[in-house]
């Protein structure tokens, strides 16, 4: 064992230590960062705005402060962006993180002072805990590779403006730079795909141990470091044990991944968001992330089936159940407020807190009444993988509302197969059964003879990438949507195929 691992050792057993005394104390350490945050922003435009000084409990926050998503807190965003101090929190942030938006075009996320320590320790300590946990450090002496957007930033008045992934890349600490890779020039290539040919030639010769980004896209990088050197990406890099991913549900990868690898390795999962960093995978042998509750983030949960209700109720931590899809708000260190991220959780534990991400508020199917969710079809997948054999690349699925024989409408999944089951029809079938089981709405609609049997469409290689290549998002931290309730990515994906 070398210096280096055995430090990390030693300081993975004190993070979770300390991680420790406030699970063990959600409600109090809750609490406290509630009445911080009140606080700190009370004399901000935005708390003078709310009445923050007459805000005393969370019943108090409820009656003055509104749930708001990007569009309706964004003229106060506005307001920060042309140069304006103590908006939502005081002073200027210290970033931007610029994300695609939907009905207002690119979205800027405020990052602070306050708030940007919480994304870089957050993702430092679900290494520590996997440490802590597994008892293994020894790939901290080798290579780690973080495929991410680049860190080149723009500035707009006074303020830095990038991706969070860029944002995040200057922040990587001293001790792991001579480990970090790729260099920073290759970081820097715009074009994703000439970006994976450079991190692929910088690399294929290196010692990486640990392996990191969003699936998708990881795949795409193992797929070339095959078709370069005719090997598996395992016999590739002998010491690459950990997979550290975050954005997408790694399950239906899994099997490709696998595959791919030609053995199994460990993973950490993770929840970060431009938002907030939320939650991390703390324990290999329990599902669920740790919710990060002393991370200068407040939590609401409103139950998903009462979102559009027109007075949903708002829950705190302490009133919350397992299992039951909720709709995350968040109040942040970086002046968000009651602020509707768009993901809906759900606990898998409340002693400690874990959830895991159940989908988008936004994304899903109910063209029919169905509401059919990502973790739904998700899960159904994972039953025909595993029944099957199967092995997926990618899939989304939409409705098809008229087909052309005048037959019952159907769910229609696109499938990039990496190896296709025997038997497609039986595929669907489990699939369909699946989500039966899972969605009682979609059961009846079955029985009722309102809705056919789903359609699994087998599409070609790298069809999906040239769909995200042909909407300008191919790489970096953009994701596909699983799910629509529209046919907008089908028929474009009817396009190329």
């Amino acid at each position: 064992m070398s210096i280096k691992s055995f430090a990390a050792k030693v300081f993975a057993g004190y993070i979770r230590n300390k991680i420790d005394k406030w699970a063990d104390k959600p409600e109090k350490t809750q609490q406290r960062v509630f009445k911080e945050l009140i606080s700190k922003a009370k004399n901000t435009q935005f708390g003078r705005d709310h009445d923050f000084k007459n805000i005393h409990s969370h019943s108090d926050f409820i009656k003055k402060v509104p749930v708001r998503d990007y569009e309706e807190l964004k003229p106060y965003v506005d307001e920060m962006v042309s140069g304006k101090e103590n908006v939502l929190w005081p002073g200027k942030p210290l970033y931007y993180a610029k994300t695609s938006g939907t009905t207002s075009g690119a979205k800027y996320i405020p990052i602070t002072k306050e708030s940007m320590p919480t994304h870089i320790n957050a993702a430092r300590n679900a290494i520590l805990c996997y440490i802590n946990d597994s008892g293994k450090a020894d790939f901290v002496d080798g290579k780690m590779i973080f495929l991410q957007g680049s860190p080149e930033l723009s500035e707009k008045n006074g303020v830095k403006l990038g991706r969070l992934s860029g944002i995040v890349a200057h922040y990587v600490p001293g001790y792991l730079q001579k480990n970090r890779m790729p260099s920073w020039e290759t970081n820097c290539i715009d074009d994703w795909e000439s970006k994976v040919d450079a991190i692929v030639n910088e690399t294929v010769k290196e010692d990486m141990s640990v392996i990191s980004g969003i699936p998708s896209w990881v795949q795409m990088y193992f797929e070339r470091l095959i078709d370069k050197t005719g090997k598996k990406v395992g016999e590739i890099f002998p010491n690459f044990d950990l997979f550290i991913y975050g954005g997408v549900n790694y399950e239906p990868y899994r099997a490709k991944f696998e595959n791919l690898i030609g053995r199994k390795v460990d993973s950490i999962e993770l929840y970060p968001a431009s938002e907030g960093f939320f939650a991390f995978q703390d324990k290999q042998d329990i599902k669920g992330m740790l919710l990060q509750l002393d991370s200068g983030m407040f939590y609401e949960f409103i139950r998903e089936d009462e979102f559009y209700s027109e007075n949903p109720k708002r829950l705190s931590l302490s009133e919350v159940e397992t299992g039951v899809n909720y709709v995350m708000i968040v109040s942040t260190t970086a002046g968000l407020w009651a602020y509707n991220i768009g993901d809906t959780i759900q606990f898998t534990s409340l002693k400690p807190y874990r959830v895991i991400v159940s989908g988008r508020i936004k994304h899903f199917i109910s063209a029919f009444g169905e509401h059919v969710i990502a973790k739904e079809v998700e899960e159904a997948m994972q039953e025909a993988v595993n029944e099957t054999g199967a092995r997926i690349s990618e899939f989304t699925v939409a409705p098809q509302i008229s087909p052309e024989d005048n037959s019952l409408p159907y769910h229609e999944w696109f499938v990039e197969f990496e190896s296709e089951p025997e038997d497609l029809d039986k595929f669907a079938q489990i699939i369909d059964q699946s989500l039966q089981r899972q969605n009682a709405y979609y059961l009846d609609l079955i029985e009722g003879k309102i809705l056919q049997r789903l359609q699994v469409r087998s599409v070609p290689q790298n069809a999906f990438q040239e769909y995200m290549k042909s909407i300008g998002k191919l790489g970096g931290q953009n994701k596909l949507p699983r799910l629509s309730n529209d046919r907008k990515i089908a028929d474009k994906l009817n396009e190329i195929i």
